[in-house]
């Protein structure tokens, strides 16, 4: 028996391929379209056109002008072909163009699945397209997802054609959220935008991510030899616009590593002033800790550990037993941070183990934290998420506490461990 065509099948063939019984040609972009004014109807932007007083309402022949250059016109081939059938297959590498078209004839249905389409294809390679595409149009679900899918993945899939299309003003989104993904510490933050500000500059370079850092370095330091070492880079006519994204470094955390803090000292990117505030902010606080019996936070303040808190994460290839602390001076509290059996396990180390810097004996210390444990797949796309929200925790010495019991159902290894930690009482913050 021969299979009947479906009437779906059968209209999209015969009446917008094939054009029969055609009442109106569309023209545009050198293209033509033998279309029908019942099925264009669907569309606002020509149902507008053929109701209201306008002179086209009564044109057998339609020139459309495309004042957007992102439509082409393979993209109108395919929003005047959805008008004619149930649903459309959308190339994730089309999309963008196909947005464009549908949005330009206000096909609401295909908005939405362009969309959705743009919300599973998510990768480096077309996060920041998406991102200023879904500004353009207005889809604010997609570009949360773009926000979201770079906060997770930003320290993890960096490469060089995604430094050289981050704007200064998404960069500066990311850098200040809290929700940043950072790996391993604060310092590796300032590292990376190092990297992205040269690629920024110099967008012309092509070689692999490897020898991003090397040449950054080379090339900042010509800059301080034309400088004479008198101005830091940011101040001058090339970086005053990377201002603002640097400024959300979380500095305190990074003048904290004598390694990182010379470093710092030896790029001369940032102000002298800001170092030199920060130097004054994290000595008051190391006082205050030694010689006012600051035994850190007592109560959650959001805004402090959302705008202040060290950021720092690890990655666990796989799973099994492991024990990490987080280098920095934390004003006398030695975290070392376990994870075994399934279990994530803070502790306070004052005696039982060495430690590099100095250490409190004060019988109880506090912390404000959160965790957060996610994994992804290939694409960055997260499988699974567990935090535990924002806590304080008191620790005598020596004392551990289990901060999270993880669901073996809910895990995939590669597991990626964030954490926020604040060590004094903000309340007492030396520029509050």
């Amino acid at each position: 028996r021969k299979k009947l065509k479906s009437t779906s099948k059968y209209i999209y063939q015969t009446l917008f391929l094939n054009g029969e019984n055609s009442d109106i040609k569309i023209c545009a972009l050198g293209e033509e379209w033998n279309l029908h004014k019942i099925y264009l109807c669907q569309s606002g932007y020509f149902s507008s056109m053929f109701s209201g007083s306008w002179k086209e309402s009564s044109m057998n022949v339609i020139e459309l002008e495309i004042p957007d250059q992102n439509i082409d016109v393979e993209a109108l081939q395919v929003a005047f072909g959805s008008l004619y059938r149930d649903d459309v297959l959308i190339n994730p590498s089309r999309v963008v163009a196909l947005l464009a078209a549908a949005c330009m004839l206000q096909l609401d249905g295909l908005i939405q699945q362009c969309g959705e389409t743009m919300k599973e294809t998510i990768t480096a390679q077309t996060v920041c397209g998406y991102y200023n595409s879904a500004g353009t149009y207005g889809l604010d679900s997609v570009k949360k997802k773009c926000l979201e899918w770079l906060l997770n993945n930003l320290m993890t899939h960096q490469s060089v054609g995604l430094f050289k299309e981050l704007s200064i003003n998404l960069m500066k989104q990311l850098i200040s959220s809290s929700n940043l993904f950072v790996l391993q510490v604060e310092m590796d933050v300032y590292t990376a935008l190092k990297k992205w500000m040269f690629l920024q500059l110099v967008p012309s370079w092509n070689g692999s991510f490897k020898q991003v850092l090397t040449e950054a370095d080379a090339w900042f330091a010509e800059r301080r030899r034309e400088f004479g070492g008198d101005v830091a880079f940011l101040e001058s006519a090339q970086g005053s616009a990377f201002l603002p994204v640097f400024a959300h470094l979380r500095l305190q955390y990074i003048i904290s590593d004598l390694a990182s803090a010379r470093i710092v000292e030896r790029d001369a990117l940032l102000p002298s002033e800001w170092l030199s505030s920060v130097y004054k902010q994290q000595w008051f606080a190391m006082l205050r800790a030694e010689q006012d019996n600051d035994i850190g936070p007592q109560e959650i303040n959001k805004e402090e550990l959302e705008g202040n808190s060290m950021r720092c994460g690890r990655k666990l290839a796989k799973d099994g037993d492991y024990c990490w602390r987080w280098t920095g001076f934390n004003f006398g509290l030695d975290l070392l941070v376990t994870y075994t059996n399934r279990y994530i396990i803070f502790k306070r180390n004052t005696l039982n183990q060495p430690c590099s810097g100095s250490v409190s004996l004060q019988p109880r210390r506090s912390i404000a934290f959160r965790l957060r444990l996610a994994s992804f797949d290939c694409s960055g796309k997260m499988i699974c998420s567990r935090t535990t929200g924002y806590q304080i925790l008191t620790l005598e010495k020596d004392q551990e506490q289990i901060v999270m019991n993880l669901d073996s159902r809910l895990l995939t290894f590669p597991l990626y461990i964030c954490c926020n930690f604040l060590y004094t009482s903000p309340e007492k913050r030396a520029d509050s």
